[in-house]
């Protein structure tokens, strides 16, 4: 062969290898859902912060083996009487823009939460902190009135990212919308609304460097989609493989399926508020009327866990309650006590792409209320509005039935119960969309917060439950099984318990 035969080949070769280095320096995962923001401090959906999580560092993390180590903390110390935490941030950390990493940075993003005019959703993770004091640069110390048991856990929570202060005050209201700056292995690149989300690598990380150069998130709320396009290879990860597809994916050599435990609890909240679902007696009809365990078989693929308590059983506190067996006689019984022996009509809000089989389900419940007499229109929103139009005030709210999900992504049984039942939690400043409220129940999960004795805090957590399942603030459904599709030459994907995708150590065979 001629010497410049030989050159003409040789540079075909290293065009062929760079273009499938290229070609694989890039993961793309689809998701149901667009992000609500890219603002750590004010999303409430994990598909927002499964991609803020590659930008923004915690301050600790929850492993997906459920345990908490610290991640932007090098190390910390907590007082004997378990009011005073004092938390060394690790040095040498720079901001994406450049900004140091430092205890004044740490301060900044906490007392940012804590501020009720800033209005953030997961306030209550830390509102028991009186204050927050810079003791030296590396060191922030956190004063609490009382003990407040959960306060490692939720310093896990993405939510309580650690975002640069610099790129706050730059773009003030557009920050989270336009940019996003964290010390995370990934930096913002751009947003394309609706569309992709897509981050590059930062190569000045300060843990362990991804190996690939491009992180790029999809939205596409179709399942069916989603499953056609990461067979395609279009994509290299889909997530919420509908249970029907599993067979013919599991056929193909170039897909695999994750399936993993999931800490998420799917129910449909009811309006209190709001007639006929005002009275304990229609709920509780509702939960007769609906048969789960069918719904689990034939919707969901048997991928899931009928509910007995308002959590999954891998969350601290767990004891399961008790659930409402299939019983339409006993709900038509229930609905004439209550006044409508011949039924009501109403309204189910329901998603399309955010949950497993989440629209099939709402159609399920519509069919099963039609049958002891209640009518129900099932009405859908593109996501972000099905937040907002769910999480209006009670004189402005007008979903009477809303399908919802919540991952106790903190471990914590607080986290599962405070947010969504506490009476000073109601939306908009919570995340209590049906507005319900005991007193008694208020009074347990304050005293489940504030007291270290875990057999205290399961005490309460038991009485609460039960007060919680017999009022019947929702119809209580299933815990997810996340099952998720990805490319087989993909390594090292981490399907957290959490709903979180971890894409930071992922290779490519």
């Amino acid at each position: 062969m001629k010497r410049s035969s030989i050159v003409v080949l040789a540079v075909v070769i290293m065009l062929v290898l760079s273009f499938g280095t290229a070609a694989q320096s890039t993961l793309t995962i689809a998701q149901g859902t667009d992000p609500s923001s890219l603002d750590s401090h004010v999303p409430s959906d994990s598909p927002a912060f499964t991609v803020i999580e590659h930008i923004v560092d915690t301050l600790f993390d929850l492993t997906a083996d459920g345990d908490i180590v610290p991640l932007l903390v090098d190390t910390y110390e907590v007082s004997e009487d378990g009011t005073l935490w004092h938390l060394h941030i690790r040095q040498g950390i720079e901001f994406h823009d450049g900004t140091p990493l430092n205890a004044e940075a740490v301060k900044f993003n906490l007392e940012r939460v804590l501020d009720p005019d800033f209005g953030a959703t997961f306030r209550f993770l830390i509102n028991t902190i009186s204050e927050i004091e810079v003791t030296d640069e590396y060191t922030v110390s956190l004063r609490t009135d009382v003990p407040f048991a959960p306060l490692l856990a939720h310093l896990t929570h993405s939510s309580l990212g650690i975002q640069s202060p610099t790129a706050i005050a730059e773009y003030g209201e557009d920050y989270g919308n336009e940019i996003s700056v964290g010390t995370g292995p990934f930096k913002f690149e751009s947003w394309q609304k609706g569309q992709t989300v897509t981050l590059v690598r930062n190569e000045n990380y300060w843990g362990e460097q991804p190996t690939f150069e491009r992180l790029v998130f999809r939205a596409v709320p179709e399942a069916g989609a989603r499953m056609m396009m990461v067979q395609a290879g279009d994509v290299d990860v889909a997530v919420r493989v509908p249970p029907h597809d599993v067979p013919r994916l599991e056929a193909d050599p170039n897909v695999n399926i994750i399936s993993t435990p999931s800490l998420r609890t799917i129910y449909m909240g009811f309006n209190v508020t709001m007639e006929p679902f005002d009275n304990p007696l229609v709920r509780q009809a509702v939960n007769y009327a609906v048969d789960v365990e069918a719904i689990i078989e034939f919707i969901l693929g048997g991928v899931a866990r009928a509910s007995d308590a308002p959590f999954a059983p891998a969350v601290f506190g767990y004891q399961p309650i008790y659930d409402y067996a299939y019983n339409p006689e006993r709900a038509q019984e229930l609905l004439a006590e209550a006044g409508f022996p011949d039924g009501f009509s109403t309204k189910i809000y329901s998603p399309s792409g955010r949950y497993m089989q989440d629209i099939q389900v709402a159609e399920a419940i519509q069919a099963m209320l039609s049958d002891v007499g209640i009518d129900a229109e099932i009405v859908t929103l593109e996501w972000n509005t099905y937040l907002a139009t769910t999480g209006l005030p009670s004189d402005q709210s007008e979903a009477p039935m809303f399908l919802l999900g919540w991952g106790t992504v903190t471990g914590d049984a607080d986290y599962g119960l405070y947010a969504l039942f506490h009476s000073s939690q109601h939306v908009p400043a919570g995340s209590n969309r049906t507005f319900w409220g005991h007193e008694r129940v208020d009074e347990l999960l304050d005293l489940a917060r504030t007291t270290p004795d875990p057999q205290l805090r399961v005490e309460a957590y038991e009485e609460a439950m039960t007060l919680i399942m017999e009022e019947a603030p929702w119809l209580f459904l299933h815990v997810e099984s996340q099952l998720t599709a990805v490319r087989s030459n993909v390594e090292g994907l981490v399907v957290h318990p959490a709903e979180r995708l971890i894409a930071t150590g992922v290779t490519f065979e």
